[in-house]
């Protein structure tokens, strides 16, 4: 049989596909014969020729994996004795490394205990004095090893001193790569017993990282994924040697006689680091290296004749780490996102100013790089402390004669823009007409730095709202002239999404240009060509922009045919950029018009769950042998269809994005439709209500399943859909209720919640757990009590509240060094914090008073710590708002009075300080906070009365800031409406009046007309001397769009008792209105 075998398998390797599917046939025959074990060990052992003694060793490991119990015990032990003893004879490596991977699946069943045979020729030929042998053994150990992790488990101890002495073999670089490769395999799998051996073998490691570096920077490249494991399973193993790490990294990087592949491996572990360990980064003082380690190639010119790939002029270049240069801007922006920026500012801003006022061009640009990345992470102190300056360097750049640093200017111009609102928008006036000017001076040929300038307009005018109005006419006019004119597909690509900005910013103001708009769209939305894919789905997204902005009564004309549009596109066209785009336009014309949708959503659904199911975009690694497809035994194979080999994929692998950390490889475009499908689901399903309910269970199911998805992006979009879900079922249970509807909406929440609060204890993901927080503070606002019908749910939601609050969850680190320094903090560290916290008044709001108390007295101090002088402006800000709205919510609250009395003693000198602060919002949140305290604490701080009172004379007299102002009216109020006997209405009610009508916060002008009604009924000839000031903040009021219907209706009330009551005086106050206002009065006393 051997020889028949041997004829078999080389016809397995000749290039004719019908000898191929002959052969292959005849073999999985013969492979149902019991005699074919002994057969294929004699071929593998016997045979002259490499290439069959490969195709046999990997016969035998298919049929091993499948049918390892079916094959004799004899036969078993057999195989196990050849298979050792032909890779110890194999000299060929391709062929040693078949066999090692027979012998990995071999131990899946035997345990290694149950080979003894297999442990002592690892450990003779890993020992051996031959340096061969010491390699080959090192691959089998590696192969097994790796395989079967936990088998090997009760060996670490052994293994450890083997790896730490094979990291000494300095000469022999094929074994240093194969024992770095074992350390990998095993770094997720070791206990504390092995932790302290581990630890020693890092100063080894490194040197002889750096042996296999000059040996083969490729292998090298990949055994240093050991830091990033070790960081990621086991960070206290580096700790001891962090320096260490760091300065062989730095070293790495800054070798420019390396591969780039090597150099993005050591920028890249320097970034891990800095991620989950910035704290003691800070600690050891490396960030003063690591940042002189970077600038140098930072500002690095490329090569004579050629440009960094983000300057070339074949059009965009991706934002992609894969060359040193993008890989340095990434560790300065986790640095930006991880470290308190007081303490990274004092390292990076000379440097970053040496480089702008540098003539080198690449030094101009790596300086703004480096403040353009700074935006995100840093913009409470950017805004802060340098906005104005920042923005003049960039605005002088732009007119630099080098085209590079333009381009930087203007990706750092649209990283401002979006990262530094609303502080950025005030600069409108110079911003717009000079983006507007650069923008019309360009040659539309340089595609690549067209997109940048694009870049930087569209983020700069998506945030300007009704400011943007001057310029709508100069930017319709460029925009629809541009799509009109130019025959570049990229340029009017960049054009629609222009287009998309602008109408998020100008809203109903775009209403007169939309009739174009819409007929500029037409002809792009229903290309049928390949080129035009990708104008195709920016126009999509574009329309979805136009639904959710232009207004109901424009857009619903358009409503029903723009879901047939999207459901004729996806029947069309397999795209999964494509269909994402058109689940954003059914949930945009769902929120406007929820009964075009209402028909088609079971083939809506259908399309989207399918794309939450789909592993399209998935494949797992696969093995160099992966077109052995020999043995697919239907008939006996009695195993679970999960473990169907890997080597029977016969497919191409398709070009992939990244490499998850699952063991797949990943497209984004997939990742992309299957978070855009969670978000709609869940949009759709709030806006639909009653419509949605036959499809709300399977969907609730499918994107539950999803809620520990590999991809932040998508774990994080399901998650927010059970919220939605949650959100969606309440809102059908109060207009429609029913007990059943009411139990549906329990179980729904005795899911959802247990599921928020675990994720915030388990992901490691900042940015998730920001998500849920968020979306847990949506249910818990939307469905108030419903949510603590489980008696355990208060508990829980306080105590994962707590942790965040204490640092205490994966996601922020447990970094010991934390405790260090507890004023500074990343801001987004304190944006995590500020997630949970917004939580507290809204449990304050769904639940009674006294119940909530205790849990309200543990939380609290840990918000007041954040009001210290010591602490930025950010947190104190956040710590002062969060104990005004605390005291909103218990205003409301059944107990509320109590307890909020029992606090008074607390909060009133954080608040009375508050007043003082030199940050205008601090103050503002603070004025908000005593104005709470007293209508919550009603007559029990009636003594504190003359201290506020106090507090807010002084600050009627200095306080510029309008808003401020504007809450200074409304407090006043609340102190009134809480105490009228407390107040010294003679003198307070003509300086509250006076300042009147209000500036900024239009929300107070309930507030004030809910006093003003209730002085009219208790002391009318006051309120009647006031009219004139109060009948123009009337007018103010009834004509303004931000003040709402409840309010209007309020004043509406007050000013017919006028009418009726005191018509001369009234006449007159009306009479010296302007016209205008005059119009808004009497319209909305019709309108009531």
């Amino acid at each position: 049989m051997s020889e028949e075998l041997e004829r078999l398998l080389l016809q397995l390797t000749q290039p004719d596909n019908a000898a191929i599917q002959q052969a292959t046939a005849q073999l999985k025959q013969a492979c149902k014969d019991p005699a074919v074990v002994p057969a294929l060990c004699d071929v593998l052992s016997g045979s002259q020729n490499p290439l069959i003694r490969q195709t046999a060793t990997v016969t035998l490991r298919l049929k091993v994996k499948k049918h390892w119990k079916k094959i004799n015990s004899n036969d078993r032990e057999s195989l196990k004795a050849v298979v050792l003893q032909a890779f110890m004879q194999e000299t060929d490596h391709t062929v040693q490394h078949a066999l090692s991977q027979l012998c990995a699946v071999m131990v899946k069943h035997e345990t290694p205990d149950r080979w003894p045979a297999l442990l002592q020729l690892l450990s003779q030929a890993t020992k051996s004095t031959n340096p061969h042998d010491r390699q080959v053994g090192l691959l089998l150990l590696n192969k097994v090893v790796e395989s079967n992790p936990t088998s090997f488990k009760p060996h670490y101890c052994e293994l450890l001193q083997l790896l730490s002495t094979t990291l000494q073999d300095h000469n022999n670089p094929t074994a240093l790569y194969y024992c770095i490769l074992t350390l990998i395999g095993i770094t997720a799998f070791i206990g504390t017993e092995e932790m302290k051996q581990m630890r020693l073998i890092i100063p080894g490691l490194i040197v002889a990282l750096k042996h296999l570096i000059k040996a083969n920077e490729d292998q090298a490249t990949e055994a240093m994924e050991v830091f990033i494991e070790l960081m990621e399973i086991e960070v206290s193993v580096i700790v001891p040697h962090i320096a260490d790490i760091v300065h062989f990294c730095l070293e790495v990087a800054s070798d420019t006689t390396l591969t780039d592949a090597l150099r993005v491996k050591a920028l890249s572990c320097i970034t891990f680091l800095i991620k989950l360990r910035s704290k003691s980064v800070l600690k050891l003082k490396l960030l003063g290296p690591i940042l002189k380690a970077l600038f140098p190639i930072l500002t690095a010119a490329p090569p004579p004749g050629e440009h960094d790939p983000e300057d070339e002029e074949d059009g965009d270049s991706d934002d992609s780490t894969d060359n040193p240069k993008q890989c340095s801007v990434q560790v300065i922006d986790t640095m930006a996102l991880h470290m308190p920026p007081e303490k990274l500012f004092h390292h990076l801003i000379p440097l970053t100013q040496a480089c702008l006022s540098s003539e080198n061009p690449h030094q101009k640009k790596g300086g703004l790089m480096c403040l353009a990345v700074l935006a995100e992470g840093c913009a409470d102190h950017i805004r802060t402390n340098m906005l104005s300056s920042v923005l003049q360097t960039v605005c002088r750049s732009l007119s630099d004669s080098n085209q590079v640093v333009r381009s930087a200017a203007l990706f750092a111009l649209g990283q401002f823009s979006e990262h530094l609102q609303p502080e950025v928008s005030t600069y409108c006036s110079e911003l717009m007409p000079m983006l507007l000017g650069y923008l019309s001076s360009l040659n539309e040929e340089k595609v690549g730095h067209v997109s940048k300038a694009f870049y930087a307009l569209e983020n700069f005018m998506e945030n300007l709202g009704a400011d943007i109005e001057p310029y709508l006419p100069t930017l319709m006019e460029t925009m629809l002239s541009t799509l009109n004119n130019t025959n570049k597909l990229r340029i009017k690509e960049l054009t629609v999404s222009a287009l998309g900005a602008i109408a998020n910013a100008a809203k109903e103001l775009l209403v007169p240009y939309f009739p174009p708009i819409i007929e500029s769209l037409k002809g792009f939305l229903t290309a049928t060509t390949e080129e035009m894919r990708s104008l195709q789905t920016q126009s999509l997204d574009t329309l979805s922009v136009l639904a959710r902005t232009v207004g109901k009564d424009v857009f619903s004309p358009l409503a029903a045919e723009c879901v047939q549009l999207g459901m004729n596109l996806t029947d069309a066209t397999d795209d999964p950029d494509l269909r994402r785009c058109t689940y954003s336009l059914y949930s945009a014309v769902s929120t406007i018009c929820p009964e075009s949708i209402t028909p088609h959503l079971t083939a809506i659904t259908t399309v989207m769950l399918l794309a939450l199911k789909s592993t399209e975009g998935f494949t797992p690694h696969l093995e160099e042998d992966k077109n052995f497809v020999l043995l697919d035994d239907d008939d006996e194979d009695d195993d679970t269809e999960e473990e169907k080999d890997i080597e029977d994929l016969t497919e191409e692998e398709p070009k992939t994005d990244f490499v998850d950390a699952t063991g797949f490889n990943v497209e984004n475009a997939y990742m992309d439709e299957k978070e855009d499908a969670c978000g709609a689901l869940g949009e759709i399903a709030f806006s639909t209500g009653v419509a949605f309910q036959p499809f709300l269970e399977s969907s609730f199911q499918q994107v539950y399943e999803l809620r520990d998805f590999p991809h932040e992006d998508v774990r994080k979009a399901a998650l927010g859909a059970l919220g939605q879900f949650c959100r969606a079922q309440h809102k059908v249970w109060t207009e429609n209720p029913s007990e059943a509807n009411h139990q549906a909406l329990l179980k729904l929440l005795n899911v959802v919640i247990p599921c928020f609060v675990e994720t915030v204890r388990a992901d490691v993901e900042r940015q998730v757990v920001m998500g849920v927080l968020e979306s847990m503070n949506s249910v818990i606002e939307s469905c108030k009590e419903e949510v603590f019908k489980n008696p355990s749910f208060l508990k829980e939601i306080c105590s994962v509240i707590r942790e965040v609050l204490t640092k205490k969850t994966p996601c922020q680190g447990g970094d010991p060094d934390d405790a260090d320094d507890e004023d500074q903090q990343a801001e987004f560290d304190a944006m995590l914090q500020e997630f949970a916290g917004e939580g507290i008044p809204l449990l304050a709001s769904s639940v009674p008073a006294d119940q909530f108390s205790p849990f309200l007295n543990d939380l609290l101090p840990l918000i007041m710590s954040k009001a210290k002088s010591s602490c930025t402006v950010a947190d104190r800000s956040f710590s002062i708002g969060t104990i005004g709205e605390i005291l909103h919510a218990l205003s409301n609250a059944p107990g509320g009075r109590g307890v909020a009395g029992r606090l008074s003693n607390r909060l009133l000198p954080v608040l009375v300080a508050g007043v003082k602060d030199s940050d205008a919002e601090v103050r503002n949140n603070s004025v908000f906070g005593l104005g709470c305290l007293a209508e919550a604490a009603g007559p029990i701080v009636v003594s504190d009365y003359p201290t506020m009172l106090s507090v807010f004379s002084n600050m009627l007299v200095k306080e510029s800031d309008q808003r401020v102002i504007d809450n200074l009216c409304a407090a006043l109020c609340r102190m009134i409406m809480s105490n009228i006997s407390a107040v010294p209405l003679k003198q307070v009610l003509p300086a509250l009046v006076d300042r009147l009508p209000l500036k900024k916060d239009m929300e107070e002008y309930k507030t004030v007309f809910k006093c003003l009604n209730m002085l009219y009924k208790h002391s009318p000839d006051m309120i009647v001397e006031l009219m004139k000031p109060i009948v123009a903040a009337s007018s103010h009021a009834a004509g303004h769009k931000d003040v709402d219907e409840e309010t209007k209706n309020m004043l509406v009330v007050l000013i017919k008792e006028f009418a009726q009551n005191h018509s001369a005086a009234f006449q007159a106050a009306t009479a010296s209105l302007p016209a205008e206002q005059q119009v808004k009065l009497g319209a909305a006393v019709s309108a009531s």
